[in-house]
């Protein structure tokens, strides 16, 4: 299954809402006179300059909801350690998978011997997942539980069988000061390749609601020098090209 993504919610007029609440913080009169006063070119002149400050905790007030399918366990494993954020993954427990989806990294799927064995090795845990169930079910059956309820605690147990390459569902909600550190951290160069194709498909999706908002959003290179030191993948004009548009 292939990668889809998409932006299922947001805060409606999210760069006017930040405005608002950045231009309280140095007011003297009230949010209505605030709102009433802002318009399509003060909002996008006072958020370019907000942004350019690192002026941050107004970004706050915005979020965005995402609906993703079509990434692996071990995508989101690493998708999670993003705890500013709130997440709703589909449920080995009580989803009881008849035939797991499953991952194939490029790497693996462009070597034909290490694509054979991984095939396999996925056909094999399918089966054995079954053979646990079966086993499991039998058990708790001949202990007198109802059949759905011995279901349910048979596929908790034998779902350890299964590999971080296992096809997951996940929606996740960010505000935007923690989506943009998302971005920083997943959409560069040494992010693992699953979530950077994540991570660059939901910048793309959020630049078409909020363009200003996002606009130097990408990995931290876009905005200056690379902070990974020597472990940098010496692409920073290149990437600064591909999220800016310009070097």
């Amino acid at each position: 299954m292939s990668l889809k993504v998409k932006l299922i919610q947001y805060t409606r007029e999210a760069e006017k809402t930040i405005a608002a609440a950045a231009k309280l913080c140095y007011s003297a009169v009230g949010v209505d006179d605030i709102v009433s006063n802002l318009n399509e070119e003060n909002v996008e002149k006072f958020l370019n300059m907000l942004m350019s400050y690192g002026h941050q905790s107004p970004i706050e007030h915005v979020s965005f909801t995402f609906a993703v399918e079509g990434v692996s366990r071990s995508l989101t494993h690493q998708l999670v350690r993003h705890r500013i954020a709130s997440y709703s993954q589909q449920s080995q427990r009580y989803v009881k998978l008849n035939q797991f989806e499953y991952i194939v990294p490029p790497a693996i799927n462009n070597n034909e011997k290490c694509k054979e064995i991984y095939v396999n090795a996925m056909k094999n845990i399918q089966r054995d997942y079954d053979i646990i169930v079966d086993n499991l079910m039998q058990d708790y059956l001949k202990q007198g539980l109802d059949k759905k309820v011995a279901e349910k605690k048979a596929i908790e147990d034998a779902r350890y069988v299964f590999p971080n390459a296992c096809e997951t569902k996940i929606i996740l909600t960010m505000n935007a000061r923690s989506l943009i550190n998302f971005f920083n951290h997943r959409c560069c160069e040494r992010a693992q390749w699953e979530i950077r194709n994540l991570a660059d498909e939901m910048l793309k999706q959020v630049k078409e609601v909020a363009p200003i908002l996002f606009k130097y959003a990408g990995p931290n290179c876009v905005k200056g020098a690379c902070p990974e030191g020597k472990m940098t993948c010496g692409k920073s004009s290149e990437k600064r090209e591909i999220y800016l548009g310009s070097k």
